[in-house]
């Protein structure tokens, strides 16, 4: 399974996940997103979108570790991966098909979105 992390740039921008290499994700609140957090296994594969003005998915991670010990705030730790070629607007994913059906055009506010093969590959040019 692969997933989606919405941030804010202004708060926490992939530059900066690339600068510190690893980060903590974690204080998601809702409990949709909490679910994902939790289901993540090592080795999973990430899309870091930025939310605001950008709509935009700009870069790549990967998940290291799952300490879901509480289950309300599971704590997620991912190491950076590379930027994205040609980064995909919410424009374009909304135009997409492959997107039809997901959370990420159906339910915008939800911070942690589980993403296909194919929607992965997509959004990241592969």
């Amino acid at each position: 399974m692969h997933y989606l992390l919405k941030t804010e740039p202004s708060a926490y921008s992939f530059a900066d996940l690339q600068k510190s290499d690893t980060t903590i994700w974690d204080g998601v609140n809702n409990p949709v997103a909490v679910k994902h957090l939790r289901e993540m296994q090592k080795g999973a594969k990430l899309v870091i979108y930025h939310t605001g003005d950008e709509r935009t998915a700009v870069g790549t991670a990967t998940v290291e570790s799952v300490d879901a010990a509480d289950p309300k705030n599971p704590r997620v730790k991912i190491k950076a991966g590379k930027s994205i070629a040609a980064p995909k607007t919410l424009t374009e994913i909304k135009a997409s098909k492959l997107f039809a059906d997901s959370p990420l055009v159906r339910q915008g506010r939800l911070s942690v979105v589980p993403l296909t093969s194919a929607q992965f590959d997509w959004l990241t040019g592969k």
